[in-house]
């Protein structure tokens, strides 16, 4: 590639970065809180709160979604990320089951914001990736109440 090519394609990538309307994994928060009950059932308002990591800042694989459910009592085979949240989801239909899959989710990201955390001291100039996955599942913890009063009181 010839230095003329380089620089324009530099160019290019500096005014993507500069670009607003371009949110690297889903960082750009909207102003719009979507409520929960603006989904078709509760499990689909879950799984997007819950396990997109661009919403909760924590990747949830099918391996934890295992041992979140294994935690909280239940023992499941590995399918699909979303067929294992919605069994998960069938195990938690009670109030009490419920709560153990949100005990059991939450020291789930408690543990991965100790890793994030760690990161951030090794690799400082990683902070500013991390920081912004960990206020992300902070606010997601914090929804955690709010799941149990919307669906069990």
């Amino acid at each position: 590639m010839n230095e003329r090519n380089m620089e324009d394609l530099r160019k290019e990538f500096e005014n993507f970065n500069d670009n607003p309307a371009f949110c690297p994994d889903g960082q750009c928060d909207s102003d719009e809180e979507v409520d929960l009950k603006d989904y078709p059932s509760y499990t689909e308002a879950l799984y997007a709160k819950l396990v997109a990591p661009a919403v909760s800042g924590i990747y949830i694989s099918r391996w934890d979604i295992k041992e979140i459910a294994s935690v909280a009592g239940d023992d499941m085979a590995i399918h699909p990320r979303k067929r294992m949240f919605e069994l998960l989801m069938k195990y938690a239909t009670s109030k009490e089951n419920m709560q153990l899959v949100l005990d059991a989710l939450k020291a789930h990201m408690e543990d991965k914001i100790a890793i994030y955390d760690e990161l951030m001291i090794h690799y400082p100039a990683s902070a500013e990736i991390f920081q912004v996955k960990i206020e992300k599942a902070r606010k997601t913890i914090k929804l955690f109440p709010q799941i149990i009063k919307e669906y069990f009181v």
